[in-house]
């Protein structure tokens, strides 16, 4: 897209710097690999350290230890899986 613009403003002749300076500038992704921190890994490699575990990773594990914290109290308090036995009329 930004090529298709740059095509037009010199088929234009526009001479505007302004104009100019905001198409012509391309920083591309070089800034995104810079790590100012410790590296994150799978929480599979090093699973008693959560600080260095990939943000998603955190997530998906948290939120199925709170489901099971939820799930288990509801248990819990409902008491439990308690079927009723069958009385039988013969």
């Amino acid at each position: 897209m930004a090529s298709f613009a740059r095509r037009a403003m010199s088929l234009a002749q526009i001479q505007s710097s302004r104009v100019h300076a905001s198409i012509g500038q391309r920083r591309g992704l070089a800034g995104a690999a810079d790590h100012h921190g410790s590296t994150k890994v799978d929480f599979w490699k090093q699973p008693t350290n959560p600080g260095n575990w990939k943000e998603e990773h955190f997530v998906l594990i948290s939120l199925s230890g709170w489901g099971l914290l939820f799930y288990s109290g509801y248990k819990l308090a409902t008491g439990g899986n308690k079927e009723k036995p069958v009385e039988s009329t013969q």
